[in-house]
């Protein structure tokens, strides 16, 4: 564990007006390029064993679907008052009607899918119990898009990037499939033409190939097996030198690695072309669920970079707002009025 003392950590400079600062997020479009789910709960009582095998018979109660993976970070997205434009593929399938009905309930926008005869649209079933999970089961393909499907999503992707105003790209990658090398590489290169900045939650598959990326927030299990390193990082010093490495070998300006209950680390370039780096404590909370946490942070850290905050001000406030949905069961968006309440209570 890394230690250190939440009272005596620095306090955020108050000068910024952070009323202000989310009613501009309204004029904000954010691209959010990734792999995209519908999570199927099935609510019921346990009350008997199956007379055929040794299993709980669940009678089912209610049904809900919700959107999950990069879908989750476009409804964070729309919670903090911006407007998100999700690309993703999606199957030419029932289940794919159903994402399409799930972002129109939400008014998130739909001309960023591509429709697959390739792939299914992935489904995660949960079977819930007197409140307690008792099955999860994965309807999804997972291997990488095939060559003309590739070429045809990037370039639905690039369409967009250059006919529209978008303020931020944010690569978030379940390792589905959706993302691939060339994909990034086109996504990335042609957002550095257009000085648009890009975000990236990674993960395994692909986390070498998301370079010259302007933040990239990895936990530690991935920054671990990204760099095949087996280090402990309750020392700071190897964490430091660990997120040295990365920005170093993909020409990252800004790691933001979160560190679960510790809070997270930023390390990030100055314009001396030197690095600074700072530890920040996450806040002593009742946690419920830290489901959908790094969604939070990583769409809350790109609002507040496309605004052009502060360094050390966009992990403070992505922190903050990570650990304000660990409150909740589930995946939930962030609560902006909660968010904006302790940021403008809370010294920092």
């Amino acid at each position: 564990m890394i230690n250190f003392d939440a009272d005596k950590q620095s306090a955020m400079p108050q000068t910024i007006n952070y009323a202000k600062t989310f009613e501009s997020f309204k004029k904000l479009n954010i691209l959010v390029v990734g792999d995209v789910m519908i999570d199927s709960y099935l609510f019921g009582k346990v009350e008997r064993i199956s007379p055929e095998a040794p299993v709980p018979v669940v009678s089912v109660e209610s049904r809900e679907n919700r959107l999950g993976g990069a879908a989750n970070v476009a409804l964070n997205i729309r919670a903090m008052g911006a407007n998100p434009i999700l690309c993703s593929v999606i199957g030419n399938d029932t289940r794919g009607e159903e994402f399409i009905n799930l972002l129109n309930d939400t008014v998130i926008h739909t001309y960023g899918l591509y429709r697959s005869e390739e792939r299914v649209t992935t489904t995660k079933y949960r079977i819930i119990g007197n409140n307690t999970q008792m099955l999860r089961v994965d309807e999804e393909v997972t291997h990488p898009l095939s060559q003309n499907e590739s070429d045809a999503f990037s370039q639905l992707v690039l369409n967009i990037l250059e006919t529209e105003q978008i303020h931020c790209v944010i690569f978030q990658d379940y390792d589905k499939g959706v993302l691939t090398p060339n994909i990034i590489k086109a996504i990335t290169t042609k957002a550095n033409e257009l000085n648009i900045p890009t975000t990236v939650d990674p993960k395994k598959r692909n986390f070498n190939a998301y370079k010259n990326v302007t933040l990239f927030k990895p936990n530690l299990k991935e920054l671990r097996e990204g760099l095949k390193l087996d280090v402990d990082f309750s020392k700071i010093e190897n964490l430091e030198n660990a997120v040295s490495q990365l920005q170093e070998k993909q020409n990252l300006r800004m790691v933001l690695a979160t560190l679960s209950e510790q809070g997270v680390f930023i390390s990030y370039q100055t314009m001396e072309n030197g690095r600074k780096s700072e530890l920040i404590p996450a806040f002593k909370r009742s946690i419920a669920d830290v489901s959908g946490a790094g969604d939070t942070v990583i769409s809350v850290a790109s609002l507040c970079l496309a605004m052009n905050l502060p360094v050390i001000d966009v992990a403070r406030i992505s922190n903050l707002a990570g650990g304000l949905v660990c409150e909740y069961v589930g995946v939930v968006p962030v609560d902006p009025a909660k968010l904006l309440n302790e940021l403008n209570s809370i010294n920092l």
